[in-house]
């Protein structure tokens, strides 16, 4: 009989648990791909709601309030006709947007005390009182303010003020009686000697409105509103927008009063910087300090057999499946190595020939079961260890 010999096995490198650079990269995706998602789709939210959106209020007879009370149709027009409207809510952003070539519209106002009028009139514009007319009294002496007289209504325009004239009609309410020279009265209701409009001239024009009507959306296309708004707001390049603010507290411009560090006592801030400090040497204290590690001994003796069952929950939470084989096999092929009496040198190539000669196992299958790929669920892993524990014991019984 002619001797057999076992077929030579070729060494194969095994790294770590088994795995490659390309399965552990696959591995993590699926175990990231659900809160990346996440992640991406919350920062995804975020950027669509910091995106820049088209400014709107509720704000009455405000340019960027597209609803009935609002003006922004009268804005609108006026931007395309050339006219740089600003709007502004402070008196001391109007007294700066304003000038001597421009229109400072104050729709309302009826909040301004006596200071901030005198900034308003002190800029040079135009000015335009609109709604609340209480104010007209205080910026000319030749206007008086009367009262109301029912909702909006079509009134003609009975005067020759060319504005006025141009509109025609108008929907209108309240009214303004002229005592001094050079002033002029349209828009006259019950008594024929009041109107809701009224310009007085000068070396600078004022012109007052009773009604915020005529500028709304809402009534903006009635009657000859637009003809009367478009000509009274339009008439320089520049337009100042004002609607008092009622948080509004400035008075020129200048600092607005007192801040909330000026309310504070000087010791208070005192305090607050020693609390910091006493803060800052705390968390010195207290933090972790990191070092060299450094070893002590256990204040309790765990067993081998609690730290082998503690490493395996961890690998099966992990689904950690390469690292568990490789743990396996490692031991298997240990133990079965020191059984066949090899030393601790020998290379795969020695134990998987001893193995494969001991067991009588063809040697492609030695080598597949002792370094052959990681499983890839419980199953797999269950299996291997099965196949790996009667390997032993074959080794053993020879």
């Amino acid at each position: 009989m002619t001797a057999t010999t076992a077929p030579t096995v070729a060494a194969q490198p095994v790294v770590g648990d088994g795995t490659s650079t390309r399965t552990r990269a696959s591995a993590r995706w699926r175990r990231f791909r659900a809160p990346l998602a996440i992640l991406g789709l919350l920062a995804l939210v975020g950027l669509l709601a910091a995106l820049p959106e088209p400014r709107t209020s509720t704000t009455a007879v405000a340019p960027d309030n597209p609803g009935p009370t609002g003006a922004r149709a009268a804005a609108r027009i006026l931007e395309d006709q050339g006219v740089d409207v600003r709007y502004v809510r402070r008196v001391a952003d109007a007294v700066a947007q304003a000038a001597p070539d421009s229109t400072l519209l104050v729709v309302g106002g009826m909040f301004l005390d006596g200071e901030q009028l005198d900034a308003l009139d002190g800029t040079g514009a135009d000015l335009v009182l609109v709604g609340y007319t209480g104010i007209a009294e205080q910026l000319s002496d030749g206007l008086l303010v009367g009262g109301t007289d029912g909702g909006p209504a079509v009134r003609d325009a009975g005067c020759d003020d060319p504005d006025a004239v141009a509109a025609g009609t108008a929907t209108v309410s309240g009214s303004l009686r002229a005592t001094g020279p050079g002033a002029t009265v349209c828009f006259a209701g019950d008594d024929p000697e009041s109107g809701a409009y009224a310009v007085v001239g000068g070396q600078r024009p004022l012109t007052a409105l009773t009604d915020t009507a005529p500028l709304t959306n809402e009534h903006l296309a009635e009657e000859g509103n637009a003809a009367l708004v478009l000509r009274m707001l339009g008439k320089n390049e520049r337009l100042v927008w004002f609607v008092p603010s009622l948080d509004d507290l400035s008075t020129t411009g200048g600092d607005g009063g007192p801040a909330l560090g000026d309310l504070v006592p000087p010791r208070v801030r005192l305090v607050g910087l020693m609390l910091v400090l006493v803060v800052v040497v705390a968390a010195l204290w207290r933090g972790r300090r990191l070092g060299r590690l450094v070893t002590e001994p256990l204040p309790v003796v765990v067993r081998a057999g609690e730290t082998t069952r503690g490493r395996g929950r961890l690998y099966r939470r992990s689904r950690a499946y390469g690292h568990a084989a490789a743990a396996l096999r490692a031991g298997a092929a240990s133990r079965c190595a020191t059984r066949l009496g090899l030393p601790r040198s020998a290379g795969a190539v020695q134990l998987v020939d001893a193995v494969s000669r001991a067991t009588g196992r063809d040697a492609a299958a030695v080598e597949h079961l002792l370094y052959g790929p990681p499983p890839r669920d419980d199953a797999g892993l269950a299996r291997l260890a099965l196949d790996l524990d009667h390997l032993e014991s074959e080794v053993h019984r020879t």
